[in-house]
């Protein structure tokens, strides 16, 4: 690695840690990129060269803490024995990471926001498509260890997604044991569902 690409990702770096702590302060509305600028001396073009605009420079931040997310999943992972325990620690996990996240609040504003660009909007869709992914493959591990009924594992992985991204949206209010009483039924009534058995 050049010296030149050295510097190149140490600016980066710079520019990503100052936004992340502006965007955890202030928000994302109303942080702007002449903050960003104010806050690490860089230039407005040195930040647009790095990440576009303020919503890719956010959607990185967002992207850093969906893989940091994942490694904090690989170290403890080997822990639960079952599928249907590593069901019950990812909602732990993630329920432990919204409420605790410095973006949590500022990935709210921008996910609800209805302007984005075709290029913002195509690493969304890759970004859940890697969840799905993860889904997918722990639907089917469930499925391979004869803990879970022969299913559509792409459709399974879809109703999982779907169930994280509500009750991470309707459970911020909640206090800690809240929330994760609300994910721990959430995983119950997946593998349960709640119709009544017969007899």
């Amino acid at each position: 690695m050049n010296k030149k690409h050295v510097q190149s990702e140490q600016t980066k770096k710079r520019v990503a840690d100052a936004a992340r702590a502006l965007f955890a302060k202030k928000g994302y509305k109303a942080t702007s990129i002449e903050d960003i600028v104010e806050a690490t001396g860089s230039s407005k073009g040195n930040i647009y060269y790095h990440f576009k605009s303020k919503e890719g420079l956010f959607l990185y931040l967002i992207e850093e803490w969906d893989h940091e997310w994942e490694m904090k999943w690989q170290e403890k992972e080997s822990l639960y024995t079952t599928t249907i325990d590593k069901l019950y620690g990812i909602a732990e996990q993630l329920v432990t990471d919204d409420l605790s996240h410095p973006l949590t609040k500022a990935a709210d504003e921008f996910f609800n926001n209805e302007e984005k660009t075709s290029e913002v909007e195509e690493r969304i869709t890759e970004m859940v498509a890697r969840h799905l992914t993860f889904n997918q493959k722990l639907i089917q591990q469930g499925i391979d260890n004869g803990e879970f009924k022969q299913e559509n594992v792409e459709n399974l992985a879809l109703i999982l997604e779907s169930l994280i991204i509500g009750l991470s949206q309707l459970s911020r209010k909640s206090n800690r044991e809240g929330a994760l009483a609300l994910y721990h039924l959430a995983v119950k009534v997946l593998l349960h569902g709640i119709a009544k058995q017969p007899g």
